[in-house]
């Protein structure tokens, strides 16, 4: 058994796709849009076969995303060292993306970075 993809609802269905093919080299298959509820979504596809449907409709209610909260907390990406972890981190922070931790190495032995995505949504980049 395994995880066939995960899917976020967002309010800049756009920009959410872009962000992830500029700093993850997502895929994006072709805009999927039911006129008669107006959802639109992508499935982005990551080089490992891992999916993120990304998906938006005009009856979304916007809330506020504590730091701390129950349910689905991040996304976490793996990109091979901690030096990519560094490079992506900083690269992140120039293109104003809110640095949450790190890079450091947790107490459980994760070389890793948390920031902040599209819409307040928490990335965990690991080595």
């Amino acid at each position: 058994m395994r995880i066939e993809h995960i899917a976020m609802y967002v309010n800049d269905l756009e920009a959410t796709k872009d962000f992830f093919v500029k700093f993850f080299d997502a895929s994006a298959n072709t805009k999927y849009h039911n006129k008669k509820t107006g959802l639109e979504t992508y499935f982005l596809s990551f080089k490992d076969s891992t999916r993120l449907e990304i998906m938006t409709r005009p009856d979304l209610v916007s809330s506020e995303k504590p730091l701390m909260k129950t349910g689905y907390i991040h996304l976490a990406f793996s990109v091979g060292s901690k030096e990519k972890v560094d490079a992506l981190t900083n690269q992140l922070e120039q293109d104003g993306y809110e640095i949450v931790s790190g890079p450091r190495t947790t107490g459980d032995g994760y070389y890793e970075s948390c920031i902040l995505g599209p819409e307040g949504n928490q990335i965990e980049i690991i080595e």
